[in-house]
């Protein structure tokens, strides 16, 4: 049987990691899209991030078919990095615990890399349904293919749930930084995407749900955790010049814009340090057309 299987299983090809907090109205769905993949060679890791709802009581229904981890409240960064530590497999895949998994993404990631050795990440294409509805992708949302850092750096263009990773590529760029509580993929994205291309299967493969309150894109201030992001980028010396140049410029954009929201909204000494933080590069680039980048689904 399936529960057998996964139980005597030691060294699966692809370790699934979910992470959850208080997602059992929905966490059950995303973990049955996983027990449906077609391609079966995996490990479910379910990450309980410090959950108070009926989350445990719903983990207890699977038993043997999920490994549980339960840690005390840490944020989705820690609860990914524990499932990364604890994972056996030598490619990982992640599902947030509001997202769907279509029946053969697993395999047709597998099928990826087994045609393209040298590559260390994949994503999928995917399905927008916000409040219940499907919803089309705006032009400036559509995945590229490759070498796409300097695409990445306006939005976010990677989605957790549609990655496959060679779990190897976190010794060479590390995991996800548990001190950014929102955008910490973004972060991840970047760190990945100025060294390897991040390949695209233009098949939707995910059902990606936004619209609902405690969906974390939708939360206000995002920006300066995405500039928290540029800045450790452009200081960790790993840039080519041109990379370089174009997150400066990002950089510069975003600190305009959120400073002067800071200022609209009173809090000046708040939008005088992210002036500063732009300033401290002037001179040195060209700047960009300051662009509104709010790329979340909510």
């Amino acid at each position: 049987t399936r529960k057998e299987m996964k139980a005597s299983k030691r060294n699966p090809l692809v370790s699934v990691i979910i992470p959850t907090h208080n997602r059992g109205w929905v966490l059950s769905e995303a973990i049955d899209s996983v027990l449906a993949q077609d391609f079966q060679d995996y490990e479910l890791i379910v990450v309980d991030d410090g959950s108070t709802d009926d989350t445990r009581e719903i983990l207890d229904t699977y038993g043997r078919d999920i490994i549980v981890l339960h840690q005390t409240n840490k944020g989705v960064s820690a609860a990914r990095n524990q499932g990364i530590a604890q994972a056996g497999g030598q490619l990982l895949a992640f599902l947030d615990s509001d997202d769907i998994w279509l029946p053969r993404k697993l395999s047709q990631q597998v099928d990826f890399f087994k045609l393209h050795p040298d590559a260390v990440i994949n994503q999928t294409e995917e399905i927008w349904i916000r409040n219940n509805v499907r919803v089309n992708p705006k032009d400036r949302h559509h995945k590229p293919s490759g070498m796409i850092f300097e695409r990445s750096l306006g939005l976010c263009l990677v989605s957790p749930s549609a990655v496959m990773i060679k779990k190897t590529l976190f010794d060479d760029v590390g995991v996800f930084d548990e001190n950014l509580p929102a955008c910490e993929d973004y972060d991840l994205w970047l760190r990945i995407g100025c060294h390897f291309p991040i390949y695209l299967i233009d098949t939707p493969l995910i059902i990606k749900r936004g619209g609902h309150k405690d969906q974390l894109s939708r939360a206000p201030g995002l920006d300066r955790f995405r500039i928290q992001s540029l800045k450790k980028i452009i200081e960790s010396g790993q840039l080519t010049e041109s990379q370089h140049r174009a997150a400066v410029c990002k950089l510069q954009d975003k600190c305009a814009i959120y400073a002067g929201g800071c200022r609209k909204r009173g809090r000046v000494v708040e939008a005088a340090s992210y002036e500063a933080l732009a300033a401290k590069y002037q001179g040195t680039e060209d700047r960009c057309q300051i662009t509104d980048d709010r790329g979340h689904l909510g």
